[in-house]
């Protein structure tokens, strides 16, 4: 079985890789040069099943409109005249409902759960190594922050993750480069089963294994429509370093993510996800000592800071209406300033490596797995900001059903079947 995979972010490379497994005789295409260089190559790094949630929450609505003419914030909101935008919004709205969040937030733990066993699973068999830190330490710099976690705490309680509410000397003593903090956290919530991990490196690691593997690459090629025969997928059409092409396949995964809708757009499939934009920073460790150990969540920012290896990178900012991919300065300077607060001397603020990303995100927060009504033609997309921590599990599931093998956790709500 020939298989056509398109996109080499995390979802991608990982969704060839499992092809691979089952037998298939795969095609990898991406437009860039290589693997992991758009929205997977800046990423918080959190692989934290227990916290992945929807955007659509309640409550979300009026935060948004409360940060409408802020410079910058844990959610940032930029009105254009895109209609596809205000669409997207229209659906989004509908889903922030309480009971529509009863129903998204398990379908994302589900597959997120499963993800981490499928990482964990792949990282023993294949000895990957991708600068890993376990634990995860959520900070709360008031009272109140810590009193508004009660909810997850319930809910944590219901999934049975392991975690433990800590008092400040607890979280220094998970993480001692706390003790040089400008800020002190009133206490925090410690998840140790957690982990975090450089999403581009694990994608890197794995593509080195594609020739191995009998996975072909076409990087540099941008993919202009597919191709039918009988209603049913026969192939693509590229523009590649050589010129125009065909190339033959039996079934196609869209994995392109923001630019998925425009490709399948003339076949009639709507898939509705709009880029969220992500701003991370990425620092050296000036002092072992006073650097964090793992990965951390300041909660009054919604700021990650993660280390990875002699780096630390901080991560946040959710921007809704700019397709622009040029960092601005403001979410930058916050995310400077949440790393100054908790790690002063641990990492040398003068030299920073900033990233944006746009996140393909559905307005219901699942991403979408699985065929469509064109046979033959299966989608990988609108993880959101969650690529990395889904990606193993989205990757495994969509090749089992690409290859008529049945998927090992239930699909349910996980398909386009959901928007019908």
């Amino acid at each position: 079985m020939r298989v056509a995979v398109l996109g080499a972010g995390i979802i991608g490379v990982t969704t060839a890789h499992e092809l691979a497994r089952a037998g298939a005789e795969v095609t990898l295409v991406e437009r860039r040069e290589g693997v992991a260089l758009e929205t997977s190559a800046g990423n918080a790094g959190v692989v934290a099943p227990g916290y992945v949630t929807p955007w659509a929450a309640p409550g979300m609505p009026s935060k948004v409109l409360r940060t409408l003419l802020a410079p910058t914030g844990p959610v940032v909101f930029r009105p254009n005249l895109d209609p596809a935008l205000w669409r997207w919004i229209a659906r989004w709205l509908g889903e922030c409902a309480a009971e529509r969040f009863r129903i998204n937030k398990p379908r994302m733990q589900r597959l997120a759960f499963y993800s981490r066993e499928r990482l964990r699973a792949a990282r023993d068999e294949l000895g990957i190594a991708y600068d890993r830190s376990e634990g995860y330490l959520q900070l709360f710099r008031t009272e109140k922050e810590r009193a508004l976690a009660e909810p997850a705490l319930g809910l944590l309680r219901e999934l049975g993750v392991p975690h433990r509410l800590v008092d400040p000397a607890t979280c220094l003593d998970i993480e001692p480069g706390l003790a040089g903090a400008a800020a002190r956290p009133v206490g925090g919530l410690h998840l140790p089963e957690d982990e975090a991990g450089d999403c581009a490196a694990f994608a890197r690691a794995l593509s080195h294994r594609f020739r191995q593997a009998g996975i072909a690459t076409r990087f540099g090629t941008v993919v202009t429509s597919l191709t039918l025969e009988g209603g049913r997928i026969t192939g693509l059409r590229l523009a590649g370093p050589d010129g125009p092409e065909i190339l033959a396949c039996d079934a196609v995964v869209v994995a392109l993510g923001p630019e998925s809708a425009a490709l399948l757009a003339p076949l009639g499939i709507d898939v509705p996800i709009y880029p969220v934009k992500g701003y991370s920073i990425t620092l050296p460790v000036r002092d072992d000592a006073a650097a964090p150990r793992a990965a951390l969540m300041d909660e009054a920012y919604k700021v990650a800071i993660t280390r990875l290896g002699d780096r630390v990178r901080v991560a946040g900012t959710a921007e809704l209406g700019s397709r622009a991919l040029t960092p601005r300065q403001k979410p930058v300077e916050t995310l400077l300033k949440v790393v100054r607060d908790w790690f002063p001397r641990g990492v040398d603020t003068g030299t920073i490596t900033p990233w944006v990303g746009a996140r393909p995100m559905t307005p219901d927060g699942p991403p979408i797995l699985g065929p469509t009504a064109v046979p033959g033609l299966f989608l990988n997309l609108g993880h959101g900001s969650t690529g990395w921590a889904m990606s193993l599990g989205s990757a495994k599931i969509v090749a089992d059903l690409v290859t008529g093998a049945r998927p090992e956790i239930d699909v349910a709500g996980l398909t386009i079947a959901r928007y019908a």
